[in-house]
């Protein structure tokens, strides 16, 4: 896929799932464009850890209690649909694999078949597109 695919592709979501309207801050939305711009340009790491970053902006701003609360707590606590809250808590763990990387020595995979975790990583990257979307858009008015 190319980059105006993956533009196409990220407008096709927001048609599929922006059915009104949404505030987010400025925090927010500077960050989401960050991730669509590194989805649409094919970092795909980059777009999961921004794609979260941008996740975990818009529940503090919607459902922290504190704003002390770590995304794990922010996920449980808000008033999400349990679904979305499974795929948050899916996409939270895949991406601190990869943050926090328990053993960064064990890479004979990784050299010998990178192939097999770009793949990986832009189905991931998807994924978080709509996981992220979702969740901004959760609380539309129309």
């Amino acid at each position: 896929m190319n980059s105006d695919e993956r533009w196409a592709l990220l407008v096709a979501l927001d048609e599929e799932l922006l059915r009104g309207g949404v505030i987010l801050s400025e925090w927010c939305a500077f960050i989401v464009r960050e991730a669509d711009t590194a989805f649409a340009n094919g970092a795909h790491l980059a777009s999961i850890l921004t794609a979260v970053s941008a996740i975990e902006t818009y529940l503090r701003s919607e459902h922290a209690a504190t704003g002390k609360e770590r995304l794990v707590e922010l996920i449980d606590r808000s008033s999400i649909d349990t679904g979305l809250k499974g795929d948050l808590h899916a996409l939270r763990q895949y991406r601190n694999r990869w943050v926090h990387v328990d053993d960064p020595w064990n890479d004979a995979k990784l050299l010998e078949q990178p192939e097999v975790k770009e793949r990986e990583l832009e189905d991931m990257a998807l994924f978080a597109a709509r996981v992220l979307r979702r969740t901004i858009y959760e609380n539309q008015w129309v």
